[in-house]
């Protein structure tokens, strides 16, 4: 088969010796003649040829660089270059980039020049199967997605594979034969500064070596591309250093994804707040600091109050935009030296550093307290939330993060249990009481399961016949260490930690049952009223609940009257209409319990499917005063007014009696008629006359 010989030379020299050397050999050559490099490369693009004849004084181009534009765009072809005599060096220079041979014009002769080409295309023919994996190699490195770029012995580029081009920016043709600082710009990531690139090092030092993720590719159109590579100096056959190879991988989406999940690890996710760890190892430092300059710092634990009632009216999905909504407001409430941060749940950590007085830190809780106080608007809701908030200072407070959050959460319920919506300077004496909530909490948590909860029962007197109208189910604690526990000291707690769920149902259900027992025994205990916390109602499943026990038990609903507070109502007048209408429909007796005491609106009482109004005790109290009598009064009045029968609790003297009668109050209940009973005792009551009074 004829070998195909590409000729380039400038056409104004006319120098077509080369040409009938080649046309009259006995070979069978066929020659084709380009006469400028741009001819050259079109040609090449066109198809493969078997040997190029290149004059490197070109009228496009000159010098080695002709070379290595041609060698780049054929990398496999043998190159011959021809020169002018005295141009020894560029030839050598050639050879060293690739070039097969060279011939001098003044001295080509038919002979030579024929020799010198048949010597050079012999390996190419007899090599057939080392071309076959050299295409091999380059087909696999343009398979992979690592890029390659080798250089010469000068670090001028003689190879780049197709991701190579593409992370560059630079097509093979265009690189070849340029420096490869021209063509791969790094820059250090951190200090912005130009890079050594690591060819030259490896080259320099004969050495592999690798960049460990800092360096940063400029690209070619300015784009910045993070890479980690590793770089190896390339070695000739007889072992002299002849150029390097660099393989190298864009990292950028692996960079971010460690970023993120570096700021996952120490942010919280809804809030993107500081999490705990962040939070400590801030603590730790402002702490070194105020220890070095001899000044103080302030910790502020935050708990939103009755915040399970928005998760548990309006959903999750609500309760966390609302936490949203709080996490930015007490950004906005603290210098950028401070750090908010989300604990989990509702509870939040504020750290206040750089020398904060106790002056200072109630100004910043105050100012919360305000900022939170105001409406959230959440879609069509406006939630109202407030927080009640502990303090404690260092050094005086503890002088480590795990002491001083522990203290400030202590005050936090100091400041809970003095009703919400405030905050507490932490005292050593809180301690106790903390350890004391602590234990009544753990054993909460059994006392269900040991059968520790006891009902007693207040009877309401009818005031007109004295007859027992019912009874109010209030729980009882007898713990096997302290004896009888009141409410007072367990149900917040108890909300707080959940518990009041499933002592709520277990009250409702027993309070039912009770009622059902009397019924066998023949006694008439007429209904039963049972106190619902906000926890309990707030409950998506409360109505099915109070369904499901009354079906459990077959205690008709209109004996079973529910006692809300007219505080609970109110929360979420809304909601509160849509629950009672269904436990109303269920035929369930409903009373609002200390009424007078949550500042309802007459239109929303109105709306309410209310039964019952039962007069807060703080009222029956003041009876006998201008003041106590007007208010009992009128509050009798307006549930006349309304056709809701009215209840006066804590009646305990004669007077307050007389002049609820006198006013035709429908009920009573107190000391004055009966305590409340155990249910033995209650079966007794019920088997004697009318009290008279």
């Amino acid at each position: 088969m004829p070998n195909r010989i590409l000729i380039v030379q400038d056409a104004a020299i006319d120098d077509k010796r080369l040409e009938a050397i080649l046309c009259n050999a006995s070979d069978n050559f066929i020659v084709e003649i380009a006469n400028s490099l741009r001819d050259a490369l079109n040609r090449l693009d066109i198809g493969p040829v078997d040997m190029i004849v290149a004059d490197l004084a070109l009228p496009d181009c000159h010098g080695i660089d002709t070379f290595d534009r041609l060698y780049c765009a054929a990398p496999n072809t043998p190159i011959v270059t021809v020169h002018n005599s005295g141009d020894e060096a560029l030839a050598l220079q050639a050879m060293q980039h690739g070039s097969r041979g060279y011939l001098f014009k003044e001295s080509v002769s038919p002979e030579f020049a024929l020799q010198s080409l048949r010597i050079i295309l012999l390996p190419g023919k007899a090599g057939d199967s080392a071309f076959i994996e050299k295409t091999r190699a380059e087909i696999t490195l343009n398979s992979i997605s690592d890029a390659v770029i080798g250089t010469d012995i000068c670090g001028r580029i003689d190879y780049l594979n197709d991701a190579a081009e593409r992370m560059t920016g630079w097509s093979r043709q265009a690189a070849c034969g340029h420096a490869i600082d021209d063509i791969m710009h790094l820059i250090n990531g951190v200090t912005r500064q130009p890079e050594r690139h690591p060819i030259k090092t490896a080259l320099q030092q004969d050495r592999s070596i690798a960049l460990e993720g800092k360096a940063i590719l400029v690209r070619s159109d300015g784009f910045e591309i993070a890479i980690e590579d590793s770089t190896a100096p390339i070695h000739d056959s007889s072992g002299q250093l002849a150029g390097a190879v660099m393989v190298f991988h864009d990292i950028s989406a692996v960079q971010e994804l460690s970023l993120k999940m570096a700021h996952l690890a120490h942010h919280d996710v809804l809030t993107n707040l500081p999490n705990r760890i962040l939070l400590n190892d801030r603590i730790a430092q402002a702490i070194r600091q105020a220890e070095r300059r001899a000044t103080s710092l302030a910790i502020l634990f935050l708990d939103l109050d009755n915040f399970k009632h928005v998760n548990d009216s309006l959903g999750h999905l609500i309760g966390d935009r609302l936490l949203r909504s709080v996490a930015l407001r007490l950004s906005a409430c603290v210098r950028g030296s401070d750090t908010v941060s989300r604990q989990g749940g509702d509870e939040f950590v504020i750290l206040m550093a750089e020398d904060r007085h106790a002056e200072d830190v109630a100004l910043t809780a105050e100012k919360i307290i305000a900022a939170l106080a105001h409406a959230h608007r959440i879609d069509r809701h406006e939630i109202h939330v407030t927080t009640s908030i502990g303090i404690s200072i260092y050094p005086e407070d503890g002088i480590d993060a795990e002491t001083l959050i522990k203290n400030a959460d202590t005050a936090m319920y100091q400041a809970k249990e003095k009703g919400r919506n405030n905050y507490q300077f932490f005292e050593n004496d809180m301690n106790a009481r903390a350890v004391e909530r602590q234990t009544i909490e753990t054993q909460l948590r059994a006392a269900l399961e040991r059968s520790e909860f006891i009902l007693h029962y207040q009877p309401k007197i009818n005031l007109h016949s004295g007859a027992v109208a019912g009874a109010e189910a209030l729980l009882r604690w007898m713990q096997a260490e302290s004896g009888l526990m009141l409410p007072l000291r367990f149900i917040a707690i108890a909300e707080e930690c959940g518990m009041i769920l499933p002592i709520g149902r277990w009250v409702l259900r027993e309070a039912c049952l009770q009622m059902k027992r009397w019924d066998e025994m023949g006694l008439r205990p007429g209904s039963v009223a049972v106190n619902i916390s906000a926890v309990e109602f707030r409950r998506s499943d409360f109505v099915d609940g109070v369904r499901a026990v009354l079906e459990e038990t077959g205690l008709e609903p209109q004996r079973l009257e529910l006692e809300i507070t007219e505080s609970v109502l109110m929360r979420n007048a809304a909601s509160s209409t849509t629950t009672l209408s269904a436990l109303k429909d269920m035929g369930v007796q409903l009373a609002v319990d200390d009424f007078g005491t949550g500042y309802s609106s007459l239109s929303y009482l109105k709306q309410f499917p209310i039964d019952v109004l039962k007069i807060d005790r703080s009222f029956v109290r003041d009876i006998g005063t201008a003041n106590g009598n007007g208010i009992v009064s009128a509050i009798i009045a307006m549930g006349a007014s309304l056709n809701q029968r009215v209840i006066a609790e804590g009646v305990e003297q004669q007077p307050q009696l007389a002049f609820l009668k006198m006013r035709n109050c429908a009920e009573g209940q107190g000391y004055f008629f009966s305590p409340p009973l155990g249910a033995e005792q209650y079966a007794t009551l019920l088997t004697r006359p009318a009290l008279q009074g």
